[in-house]
């Protein structure tokens, strides 16, 4: 085992991920060194460790003497080149936990490889970027993968194990062992755009934009159809919301710039819009709905038959992007179904659902919004076509 609890962990970037990983190395019982360019960005996750601490002695979640053991575990640095990065030279793992741009991960890695040992793992915990991009500019490309956890990290029990394809044949096996050990689910996903979730997640979003740019529905109510109809816990305008509109709209423009302009993952203008107000949701306080004080939150047209062609219409996107998946070995259909349940708590895996609607039913759903719009977006899988010629579940 390439790993154990003695192993220390280095992760640089202090901001909700980086301090999140970092967290739950240190209460997995690893020694950790987290890292920010910014002093601030430091203090703030040292003040949101003691927090959250504190919030677990107080629920009876852990002792006093356990919250201050893992305090006790964690260093933190403030300073991002080579000098104020030494501390990192006896990592045996360091995951990057900094901005969504390839250029700055790959600058980061060369100075960490310059750092560690030989045989140090280097990590990244990108949502969409190519793991092979960040390994392809290292000296011994052999040992950097991807490992993908979701906000907020302690809570959030799926992690994405990417490996690139020179990525040493044992390495995803003892990464995934590790992160197995700090009590997360992991699915292995192949270093494709968006990996498992943000690719086949896409449809959610991006359809339920259609719609409302089409008027065919508001945004509260899509949001009514897709969490009381449909089961998700919350609708894709509340969630994209949430999310941020910067950060759900460049994983968008990532991921579709990654498939060569395949319009199944073109952004919503709608969106770029939102972006380019700074209205960017909850942490601006606007975004597709008003949450300053005082703000009214629209009523939904709660209409069952307009609802559930909402809902069907989203589903028939979803499961179809899930089979392509399968198809194009993104991942197995078992991970799969437990990176969309882990990783965005849908109500139930969606090869699963699929099968309960029926393949011939997601198909003719399909080939209907293809033949109306004349859109190769709404283009059915080659899988789901044979499927459904053939017989067969979609878990299979």
């Amino acid at each position: 085992m390439r790993f154990s609890t003695d192993s220390l962990i280095g992760v640089v970037g202090a901001g909700a991920m980086g301090a999140g990983i970092a967290q739950v190395a240190a209460v997995a019982g690893h020694r950790v060194v987290l890292a920010a360019a910014s002093a601030a960005s430091i203090e703030r996750a040292r003040a949101g460790h003691a927090k959250a601490l504190a919030r677990d002695v107080e629920k009876g979640r852990r002792t006093i003497a356990d919250a201050d053991a893992v305090l006790a575990r964690l260093t933190y640095v403030a300073g991002a080149d080579a000098a104020a990065l030494a501390p990192f030279a006896p990592c045996a793992l360091v995951i990057e936990a900094i901005v969504e741009d390839l250029a700055i991960k790959r600058a980061l890695f060369a100075t960490l490889e310059s750092i560690v040992a030989p045989d140090a793992v280097l990590a990244s915990n990108t949502s969409s970027l190519s793991i092979a991009a960040l390994a392809g500019a290292m000296q011994r490309g052999e040992r950097v993968i991807g490992v993908h956890f979701f906000n907020p990290a302690p809570v959030m029990p799926l992690v994405e194990i990417i490996p690139a394809m020179g990525t040493d044949a044992t390495l995803a096996t003892d990464v995934r062992a590790l992160v197995d050990a700090w009590g997360k689910v992991t699915v292995r996903a192949s270093d494709t755009p968006g990996f498992i979730v943000n690719r086949i997640a896409r449809p959610f979003y991006g359809e339920a934009l259609r719609i409302r740019e089409e008027q065919l529905a508001d945004c509260a109510t899509i949001d009514w159809a897709m969490r009381d109809l449909g089961g998700f816990r919350m609708g894709p305008f509340e969630l994209m919301d949430f999310i941020g509109h910067d950060v759900n709209y460049a994983v968008t423009c990532s991921v579709f710039e990654a498939m060569s302009y395949d319009p199944r993952y073109r952004p919503a203008i709608t969106q770029r819009r939102l972006v380019e107000s700074g209205w960017l949701g909850r942490k601006t306080g606007r975004g597709y709905y008003d949450y300053r004080e005082g703000a009214v939150r629209p009523e939904p047209v709660r209409d069952e038959t307009l609802g559930r062609a909402i809902l069907g219409r989203v589903l028939a996107m979803l499961v179809n992007e899930a089979v392509d998946a399968v198809h194009y070995g993104v991942a197995s259909p078992a991970d799969i179904e437990l990176a969309m349940t882990k990783g965005v708590n849908y109500p139930r895996g969606l090869l699963a659902w699929g099968d309960a609607l029926g393949p011939a039913q997601v198909l003719a759903t399909l080939e209907a919004l293809q033949q109306d719009y004349a859109e190769d977006r709404y283009r059915a899988s080659v899988r789901l076509r044979r499927l459904v010629r053939e017989g067969g579940s979609l878990l299979s």
